[in-house]
């Protein structure tokens, strides 16, 4: 008759698997130093004996929570809502890949009142690192906390970040060039931005747009300062576009603010793209499915999510990291 040994600890796992209680306990969580066999080995023989590791417990014992904040910051004149569609596919796209990582998303939406909310998050002891999604106008409290809390992402306007706080974006300057030149290169001559200008990446989006002009010698056209959380019934749009007919091109600073710029200009009775053909930024998933259908500048939201995470637990680990700046391109549709 075999007697099998009890498990009641990772040495006995070790002793059985021949390995050290730190490479059972590395295996258990899944790290990526140790080799798939090992790992395989002291899964098998963990299950086989019925181990089950105390969660709970070494968690406490690692100072780790096994969840991570996901925070939007809300309450300034640009702020997109929660359920905007950029916000929505990336957020399910961080849920996705935290859950691959066993880890959970506290998500919350922040009216950044008191300056201190960021460090007040960080020093909860509720989460193992934050990703906010947009500076924001919080540029001052990102940089505080960021230059002494590491696991911290923002997703923004990489530029001008200087280290303070690693940061993940497009270049949101480029972007503006390239919806702007896709105009300009129509024959394009009274082309207006639709967007706000206050927070870091619409700032860079309008750069890029008076750059755009400046390199083919032509003046820009009208500003129509849209909030993000754009109302398609936002009456100051219908005022701008009757006071400037001579408008034959917009650039939108995102898509959401380019869909109601096409329902405006339709119902001013002109046409989209024949009168005035329109350019948005992010493509969202319902750019591709509006009539007509949108064409944009594309953040690729799935690497976007990928990347961000990869830099957080990186992070995590103690490892340090700079900020990086993804690839975009111009998607070309039916409305411009």
């Amino acid at each position: 008759m075999v007697v099998r040994k009890e498990i009641k600890k990772l040495a006995d796992i070790a002793e059985l698997a021949g390995v050290t209680a730190a490479t059972v306990s590395r295996a258990l969580s899944g790290h990526a130093q140790i080799s798939p066999e090992t790992r395989r080995r002291v899964l098998e023989i963990a299950n086989t004996h019925g181990f089950r590791v105390n969660q709970a417990a070494r968690n406490l014992r690692l100072g780790r929570t096994q969840s991570i904040g996901v925070i939007i910051p809300l309450g300034h004149e640009s702020a997109q809502r929660v359920s905007d569609p950029f916000y929505t596919a990336l957020i399910g796209r961080l849920m996705d890949g935290l859950a691959q990582r066993d880890h959970a998303m506290l998500l919350s939406a922040v009216n950044p009142h008191d300056p201190a909310w960021l460090e007040n998050l960080t020093r909860s002891g509720r989460v193992d690192g934050v990703i906010v999604l947009c500076q924001s106008d919080q540029e001052a409290a990102l940089r505080q906390v960021g230059r002494s809390y590491k696991p911290l992402i923002v997703w923004g306007e990489t530029a001008g970040v200087d280290g303070d706080y690693c940061c993940v974006g497009t270049d949101n300057g480029r972007g503006g060039r390239l919806a702007t030149e896709h105009l300009l290169q129509a024959g394009r001559r009274q082309i207006a931005f639709a967007g706000m200008t206050d927070i870091p990446e619409l700032a860079a989006r309008h750069a890029g747009y008076l750059e755009a002009h400046r390199a083919h010698g032509v003046a820009p056209g009208p500003h129509i300062p849209v909030p993000l959380s754009f109302d398609p019934r936002w009456s100051s749009l219908e005022h701008v576009l009757a006071a400037n007919l001579g408008i034959d091109g917009v650039v939108a600073a995102s898509d959401v603010i380019a869909m109601g710029v096409i329902r405006g200009i339709v119902q001013s009775g002109r046409r989209v793209p024949e009168d005035i053909p329109v350019v948005g930024y992010d493509d969202v998933t319902l750019a591709a499915h509006i009539m007509p259908a949108l064409t944009t500048i594309r953040q690729d939201l799935g690497i976007a999510a990928e990347v961000m995470l990869d830099l957080l637990f990186r992070r995590i680990a103690g490892e340090e990291t700079g900020s990086v700046r993804l690839p975009l391109e111009l998607i070309q549709r039916q409305s411009a």
